[in-house]
């Protein structure tokens, strides 16, 4: 496969991480929305049952303008220093879930915990990336495909589905009871 954001094939490493928050609570979210319909609507849904149901502090919206190129440097960077946690989507074609798992990875090397949000159709570009990044095995949300076409109503329905894979892979899992 080729990378399409153009970048040389990373070293294989095993997926990257960067250290999780206990909580979202009093935490900042930024949103990276690429250009595909729908794709900004539910994140924007995924950030309201964040504040409402987690307390998050606030939310930093951002929207790529191409479905296929890198997050930009400059908005990688700013987004690092506003933000706690990151949600990145919706990758509902090929081209766009692997631009947003590299754009995961991105974010996680930049010390910012990630969620990328991919439909299932895509899974094979999105894991082709992880591999392409040195990240094999790079964890993201799911929803069922397609997300371009739902109205609010389903739009609102996808997010609140993918609500609790997507803190779980932004909060640190809890320390079973049996460990303590």
């Amino acid at each position: 496969m080729i990378d399409p954001t153009g970048r040389p094939p990373a070293e294989a490493t095993g997926p990257r991480r960067a250290a999780r928050p206990e909580r979202l609570e009093g935490l900042v979210v930024g949103l990276v929305a690429n250009p595909k319909k729908n794709a900004e609507q539910f994140l924007d849904a995924v950030g309201d049952l964040l504040a409402a149901e987690h307390g998050i502090a606030d939310v930093v919206r951002t929207r790529k303008t191409s479905i296929t190129d890198p997050i930009p440097p400059a908005t990688l960077d700013e987004l690092a220093q506003r933000c706690d946690v990151v949600l990145i989507g919706v990758g509902d074609c090929g081209s766009c879930s692997a631009a947003a798992v590299a754009d995961g990875i991105a974010f996680e090397a930049a010390g910012v915990p990630a969620a990328v949000i991919c439909t299932d159709a895509f899974r094979v570009s999105a894991d082709a990336m992880a591999r392409l990044q040195g990240s094999p095995g790079y964890a993201y949300v799911t929803t069922a495909h397609p997300v371009a076409p739902l109205d609010e109503a389903g739009v609102r329905e996808r997010a609140r589905q993918a609500l609790s894979d997507v803190l779980e892979l932004l909060v640190q899992a809890p320390v079973p009871v049996a460990a303590r």
